[in-house]
């Protein structure tokens, strides 16, 4: 890409070009031999040919919608002259994946007692309930302004994992089974040195048969308590500070060792995106999840209604027809899903990604699943559904950011890169999460909050498969204790957001 061009073509076959800088009317584009008859925000798509109404619109080589008027060479592209369309999107074969060259890598993180790698070595109080959370918050806040955990250095801090469920549920079903997995996935994720469960006693999710169903046992660095057990909201927080004084010096002796860049576990989201994001960040965060497959490791795409319209990408590279059909299944369940909850699966994107430059659900989908690089994709997993393949993983999501994160984190990300557009604030305790600025205005203007600069691979011509390395290598960082924007900022707390699926009694 040639350094500060005022549009990039995207594919030779495109009738559109994004702009790369704000455009007024009457700007000639010699590359495109076209002349802007409109203005042309930042991020915005102009038309380089004529498109009659009905038309295919292409962006990255494929259909992003169909004209809904006459559009003149050198108009703005959006929302006022480009709608949705269905049309029958064929499952593409790519060309065979190019494994990278990429000597040996390593990262200092926590091998647990059962082989797992840990990035982060917290206390968790894991709540059954939304009935305990003031509780778990209470243990953790006094813990923390106690000053105990000055003496126990190696321990990244107590995190409260608190949410809004855990009873006023069926006892059984889609929606309580994915409670269950997503409680289960944190009480097991690596970066808990140890977790303390927190029930209320009366509440659906009890304890007891949680622990049953899952194969957890009470030991000393997963224990058990109720408040209604305990003697009422007082004596459960003192109850909890004792076991949290009991379980500090266990955690302490947790020390981090040189592990292989194999067991990172990269969970990759988007949110806030914008016209850039199919440009920058998402294709170069595509390209680290390359990189650290090709070393072994795991990356996690998830979102399903955000991969909606560019499913037939993903289809294309399915390692076998079962991970193939797994896929179309949880397409199937999402459409009828959004059908008997009088919602449309095109109602994407939002408010923000308009005013950014995006336009159509296909758009922003083709552009969201490059993210996911250009690997065989190795297996289809529900929400929240523990690993068990390596390489590229998708995990059926909502596309809503905080909820879908939770389901990767319980499904064992041990680190999150999270590109936006418009400016996330994101961070997800215990996991590290790393926020990829897809244009370098955002990266300036809270810089704060981002961790890394796509913007560069448009402001001086950065090549992806570079800005891809530099990815990796901040993962990398931040998987050996290198604390992220988000940590440092203190979030991560509250972002815990199960997936709630079902009839609230």
């Amino acid at each position: 890409m040639p350094v500060q061009t005022p549009c990039v073509r995207l594919h030779p076959a495109d009738n559109v070009v994004v702009a790369t800088t704000a455009l007024a009317r009457g700007v000639a584009l010699e590359s495109e031999g076209v002349v802007t008859r409109t203005p042309i925000p930042p991020g915005h798509k102009l038309a380089t040919a004529d498109i009659a109404r009905g038309s295919p619109v292409r962006k990255f080589n494929q259909t992003i919608g169909v004209a809904t008027a006459d559009i003149l060479a050198g108009e703005h592209v959006h929302t006022q002259n480009c709608g949705m369309t269905e049309f029958t999107r064929l499952a593409e074969r790519t060309e065979s994946w190019r494994v990278p060259s990429l000597g040996p890598r390593t990262f200092d993180g926590y091998r647990r007692e059962n082989g797992t790698v840990g990035t982060r070595n917290y206390i968790g109080i894991l709540t059954s309930v939304n009935c305990s959370g003031t509780v778990a918050r209470s243990i953790a806040d006094a813990v923390e302004r106690s000053g105990m955990l000055a003496q126990f250095p190696t321990v990244d801090g107590i995190v409260p994992i608190v949410h809004n469920t855990g009873c006023g549920i069926p006892d059984s079903g889609e929606g309580y089974d994915t409670l269950q997995r997503t409680l289960s996935g944190y009480a097991k994720h690596p970066n808990f040195g140890a977790v303390l469960m927190v029930g209320l006693g009366c509440e659906v999710v009890q304890i007891a048969s949680f622990k049953t169903a899952h194969g957890l046992q009470e030991s000393p660095r997963f224990q058990t308590f109720t408040i209604q057990d305990s003697g009422g909201t007082r004596r459960a927080i003192e109850a909890g500070i004792a076991r949290i004084q009991e379980i500090l010096p266990i955690v302490a002796q947790a020390v981090r060792s040189p592990v292989p860049a194999s067991e990172v576990a990269l969970a990759l989201q988007c949110g806030g995106s914008d016209g850039y994001s199919g440009i920058t960040a998402n294709p170069a965060l595509g390209a680290a999840a390359d990189l650290l497959v090709a070393l072994g490791g795991t990356v996690i795409l998830s979102e399903t209604p955000e991969i909606y319209g560019a499913e037939h990408l993903l289809l294309g590279r399915a390692a076998t027809a079962e991970t193939a059909q797994k896929l179309r299944e949880r397409l199937s369940w999402w459409r009828s899903y959004a059908e008997r909850n009088g919602a449309e699966l095109n109602n994407n994107p939002t408010p923000g990604n308009k005013l950014g430059g995006l336009t159509t659900i296909l758009e922003k989908s083709l552009g969201a699943v490059a993210k996911g690089g250009t690997s065989p994709l190795q297996d289809v997993i529900r929400y929240a559904e523990p690993l068990t393949s390596r390489g590229l993983v998708f995990m059926d999501s909502p596309g809503f950011d905080p909820c879908s994160a939770t389901g990767q984190v319980a499904s064992g990300a041990t680190v999150i890169c999270f590109t936006t557009g418009r400016g996330s604030v994101f961070g997800c305790k215990p996991v590290p999460s790393l926020k990829l600025a897809t244009n370098a205005d955002l990266f300036r203007r809270m810089r704060d909050d981002m961790d890394v600069n796509c913007g560069d691979i448009i402001e001086d011509g950065t090549t992806i498969g570079t800005k891809g390395l530099e990815i990796l290598q901040a993962v990398l960082a931040a998987a050996s204790g290198q604390p992220t924007k988000s940590e440092q900022l203190g979030f991560g707390a509250a972002e815990f957001v199960p997936w709630q699926i079902g009839a609230v009694l």
